[in-house]
């Protein structure tokens, strides 16, 4: 059985940092694009970051860009999410997903399996 498992979120300041992790198990992912998304109360789910199958290709959306940094352990299975300078506007949960394809893509219809979440709240 597939599975992605989300950790480190949490409660922080404005100005503060999180890492969020992903471990996968079930299967290895070291040939597919893994990406993080969010989703805020009310709003739909967002692109986050993606990361190519290789880690070489980095992508991420306008929001957090110089912010936020992904990267991934192909030995370890695990995609981590490093933020940074986190604002209140950040506040959501944050899913780990994994690629269909090899290469980094912000569209949410790509990604085959998801996990369960992190919630990230940036207190002001």
């Amino acid at each position: 059985q597939v599975q992605l498992v989300e950790s480190g979120g949490g409660l922080v300041q404005a100005g503060g940092s999180l890492r969020l992790s992903c471990a996968a198990s079930g299967r290895t992912f070291s040939s597919n694009a893994m990406g993080w998304f969010r989703q805020a109360p009310g709003k739909e789910r967002e692109f986050v970051a993606a990361i190519s199958w290789s880690g070489y290709t980095t992508y991420y959306a306008d929001s957090v860009k110089g912010r936020v940094t992904i990267s991934r352990d192909n030995a370890k299975n695990t995609v981590y999410l490093q933020m940074n300078t986190l604002k209140p506007e950040d506040t959501a949960v944050y899913y780990c997903a994994a690629g269909r394809a090899r290469y980094a893509t912000s569209r949410s219809e790509e990604y085959d399996y998801w996990g369960q979440g992190t919630q990230v709240t940036v207190s002001s």
